[in-house]
């Protein structure tokens, strides 16, 4: 069981959130498909009045069919004991597996057109906003392109955190 919070009420450590503990990206189509990724890129943050996170999903990923056909997309946080699930999920392709069941989680269809997981212990349900692609020009230190081998740039998107659910558990 989920409650839902504010944005303000979250206690957590952004830093930690997605580059140490990882995310689970589910984006949705309108058809009511779903693929999901494990990310340790993004932010959260205030962009326009509104509370956002930022996403970033190389072209090659099939999630990034997802994102870019539907306005939907849900971040979910899981407890250290689905690392491994996790670690799956940025490894195998929805194209080719069941990664929910590969990894035993529960997708549950929310309100709105998303998706997330009943093992995830905080979600966030996220509305696109706006979509862009990370270019080579724009890099102040070159350096960085050293991520970029494949010329494989990110599509950056900027996502409205609608709402914020919180297993119960968490509460």
């Amino acid at each position: 069981m989920f409650v839902p919070i504010r944005p303000e009420e979250t206690e957590e450590n952004v830093f930690s959130l997605i580059g140490q503990d990882w995310m689970l990206l589910t984006a949705s189509k309108d058809d009511g498909s779903f693929n999901s990724m494990t990310a340790s890129w993004g932010g959260l943050g205030i962009l326009w009045g509104k509370p956002v996170c930022f996403c970033y999903i190389r072209p090659q990923r099939y999630t990034h069919e997802f994102s870019e056909a539907g306005t939907r997309m849900t971040a979910c946080f899981f407890a250290p004991e689905y690392r491994k699930a996790l670690a799956f999920c940025g490894k195998e392709s929805g194209r080719h597996v069941d990664k929910a069941k590969a990894c035993g989680l529960t997708p549950v269809r929310h309100t709105g057109g998303y998706v997330y997981y009943n093992e995830a212990r905080l979600v966030f349900c996220l509305r696109k906003l706006y979509t862009d692609r990370i270019r080579p020009e724009g890099f102040a230190d070159p350096a960085l392109l050293s991520h970029y081998a494949a010329a494989d740039f990110h599509t950056v998107y900027v996502y409205e955190i609608e709402q914020i659910l919180r297993a119960e558990d968490e509460a």
